[in-house]
């Protein structure tokens, strides 16, 4: 039997190399990488998952942590340690309680439409909200509602996961974590629940329909001319 396995699958010799390849594909990104990516250059017969929590389990205790983010992974300081990281450093814009508001409800309900938002909130809210969100990246137009007048759906994105140290929006607190917390009164009305937040996959929902280049364009998010607004 060769050092790399035999017909029950890869030695050690053949696990060390693909975690070492897995390792620098993700060290070498700026972006967190797709699982997918990682895959497809493993050599044959490796399962990227047991590579992956194999880097998990050896980083664990490290100075920097393997993370899972949806479906792509990231190596990211350790939480203990990120005071040390940013002390120092400008403390970035807080902020407001509308904007931390409709972030909490986008979390929550998405795909959620400007309407649904003013609704739940109970009153309007500003585009300069919205953009503040957009701005940071935490937030994203997804497509629109197959309803009368198609208003757009907006979602959150990985970046917001991956600031929350999300690994997906399921992971998100429910109701009895955010009273642990303090976050909600004790006084809360009988037969209060907080949402299971859905998975914030790419593809939409059935009630959704992508944008075309004209949504693009009056949302801002493509030039006149056809090209992707950077």
């Amino acid at each position: 039997m060769s050092a790399d396995g035999d017909e029950t699958g890869p030695g050690p010799q053949a696990l060390l190399e693909a975690e070492r390849i897995a390792e620098a594909l993700v060290f070498a990104s700026a972006e967190p990488v797709s699982e997918a990516y990682i895959a497809e250059r493993l050599p044959e017969g490796i399962d990227v998952a047991d590579v992956m929590a194999s880097l998990v389990a050896l980083y664990a205790n490290r100075g920097v942590n393997l993370v899972r983010i949806e479906d792509h992974w990231a190596f990211r300081t350790a939480a203990d340690l990120s005071f040390f990281i940013h002390r120092g450093e400008r403390e970035a814009r807080k902020l407001t309680r509308a904007a931390l508001e409709v972030l909490s409800i986008i979390a929550y309900h998405q795909p959620v439409t400007r309407a649904e938002i003013e609704e739940i909130r109970g009153v309007q809210t500003s585009k300069g909200t919205l953009d503040v969100l957009m701005e940071a990246g935490w937030v994203r137009f997804r497509g629109r509602r197959r309803t009368p007048g198609r208003p757009v759906t907006i979602g959150t994105t990985r970046s917001f996961l991956d600031h929350f140290g999300l690994e997906e929006i399921r992971d998100l607190p429910g109701l009895d974590e955010l009273r642990g917390a303090g976050l909600l009164s004790g006084r809360i009305p009988p037969g209060f629940q907080i949402p299971l937040p859905l998975n914030d996959d790419e593809d939409l929902t059935d009630d959704e329909e992508p944008l075309d280049a004209a949504d693009l364009e009056d949302l801002g998010l493509l030039t006149p001319g056809g090209k992707h607004d950077e």
